[in-house]
């Protein structure tokens, strides 16, 4: 399991850059897509039970707790990398509701791996980010996708970390109530490296 102390004295790049207005969203009573359109700029939670937000077929609404972070932001913001790293998985999952082109990243810090899964980009980020791409620390690397090419969510990035390879570009961003204990090992909270966002 990845902790605070394993990354004590490291300084990671800003994944997007927000600006001082951005809003920290509180899903927990229902999802408001006009209200996050008009902020424009937002944190969603990690580790949040999120109301009638997940009504796609394949989250039934019972998949509602939030495992990554969302940064909220206009189509086409720049995605940097927060620490140099390598293309292991990427994918683009256009079912409605789903991440869209996914990008995951491994990373290395001394003796500790870890992944960083980027979802809701745009398809021109998977053409230039091949698998076995080498990234340095601090890159733009991808952009936040429009709406019709990122799952039709307002646009945002998705950013989730764990210790263990994926295998594929995708991390279960949302579990159900009798998975969370287990989720909360494999998907520990993306503060660790996005820093203190609320």
């Amino acid at each position: 399991m990845l902790r605070r102390e394993d990354f004590a004295g490291i300084k990671f790049h800003p994944v997007v850059k927000l600006p001082d207005e951005a809003v920290v969203f509180d899903f927990t009573q229902g999802y408001n897509r006009r209200e996050v359109r008009s902020a424009v700029w937002g944190v969603g939670r990690y580790h949040e039970v999120r109301k009638n937000m997940y009504t796609a077929p394949q989250y039934a609404n019972r998949r509602n707790i939030h495992m990554g972070i969302d940064l909220w932001a206009p189509a086409r913001t720049p995605v940097y990398t927060a620490w140099r790293g390598v293309v292991v998985h990427q994918a683009d999952h256009h079912q409605p509701g789903n991440y869209g082109p996914t990008i995951v990243l491994k990373h290395r810090i001394a003796s500790e791996l870890f992944y960083a899964l980027h979802g809701h980009l745009t398809r021109d980020s998977l053409e230039h980010n091949p698998v076995g791409k080498v990234l340095q620390q601090g890159v733009p690397f991808a952009e936040i996708g429009e709406i019709d090419e990122n799952g039709y969510w307002e646009p945002h990035l998705h950013y989730q970390i764990s210790p263990r390879d994926p295998g594929e570009a995708d991390m279960p961003g949302v579990v159900a109530p009798e998975d969370l204990d287990e989720a909360l090992k494999l998907y520990p909270d993306p503060r660790l490296i996005l820093g203190n966002l609320y």
